[in-house]
């Protein structure tokens, strides 16, 4: 397939780098607002064209399907227009700044009917989630009563950062909680209670944040993320008979420990994910079995609820 990359800040940099190592890929275009960037962009991976404009790259017939890498802020108007302009879409998360963005987005798909959509959320493809939750799936630990997760690290504060910006979708929860959350929601759905507390950052996002999920059966997760505390990226989900360790960087990992035996994978990056949409695309396929849009809308009303909770609310800057 035909490829084009929307943005070319260090999110598009890794995953276009490792597009490039997937069959039959061909990255065609790039767009950035600066029209240099895009063209450094382009020289850098040998990509054929570069625009100024991500509008001028959706009207590039020759594109098929486009990457959305803006920050979180833009991902609504972004994805939206690629659906009009008949592309289909692979868009970063955290998926939307709001549960209304994000529904509008899959209506959007869901209404032209032949386009696929997806979330960008690359952990769930990655082959050791899998077994995962074919263990769970299959009894190996129990009935599972506690997921821990957290991902978290130091970035000093600067209000024009992307991961600090309120314009551009800033704070921990939407950044980095997606992960917890969403290796939380693979394992034990959506949950019935959701509590949350954190640290607000002079920009009026989320510095750091702790979200307990609980469900109907008494199980529970307790998922963490920060910006300013080294957490780590790992997780361990506890069940009545054994345990499973998702070993950091649990948002892509290489190792993992079910009931104490260690199983591994190569480093493949975000190749999983890449090819996975492929061959959705090819069968005809709207959304992915593991990235489901009914998942995405799940993890949206967990992280808007806990975000609430906290302090933080992107209704104000939500065109």
């Amino acid at each position: 397939m035909k490829w084009g990359v929307i943005a070319t800040g260090g999110i598009a940099h890794a995953v276009t780098t490792d597009m490039l190592k997937v069959p039959d890929v061909e990255v065609l275009a790039v767009s950035s607002r600066d029209i240099t960037k895009a063209q450094a962009f382009a020289q850098e991976f040998g990509i054929k064209r570069a625009y100024g404009d991500y509008r001028e790259l959706l009207a590039d017939t020759d594109v098929e399907i486009v990457y959305v890498a803006t920050p979180h802020g833009q991902h609504h108007e972004v994805v939206l227009a690629a659906l009009d302009a008949g592309k289909h879409v692979l868009c970063e998360k955290a998926f939307a700044l709001t549960v209304a963005q994000a529904e509008e987005m899959i209506a959007r798909a869901e209404a032209r009917g032949k386009q696929f959509l997806m979330e960008a959320m690359w952990t769930r493809v990655n082959p050791l989630i899998r077994k995962v939750v074919d263990a769970v799936e299959a009894g190996e630990i129990g009935e599972v009563r506690t997921i821990t997760a957290d991902f978290g690290f130091r970035h000093a504060f600067d209000a024009n950062h992307r991961l600090w910006a309120k314009e551009a979708g800033g704070g921990s929860i939407l950044d980095l909680g997606v992960y917890p959350i969403s290796l939380a929601h693979r394992i034990l759905g959506m949950p019935t209670h959701i509590a949350a507390h954190g640290g607000l950052a002079p920009s009026e996002v989320d510095s750091d944040a702790s979200v307990l999920l609980g469900y109907e059966n008494g199980a529970q997760a307790l998922l963490s993320c920060s910006l300013v505390a080294d957490l780590g990226c790992a997780a361990e989900i506890v069940g009545t008979e054994g345990r499973i360790e998702v070993v950091d960087p649990a948002y892509n990992p290489t190792k993992v420990i079910i009931n104490g035996v260690e199983h591994t994978t190569d480093d493949m990056g975000y190749r999983h994910q890449i090819h996975a949409v492929e061959i959705s695309v090819g069968q005809g396929a709207v959304q992915h079995y593991d990235v489901p849009w009914s998942a995405t809308l799940d993890i949206m009303r967990i992280m808007e609820t806990a975000l609430e909770q906290v302090g933080v609310s992107y209704a104000d800057i939500v065109r």
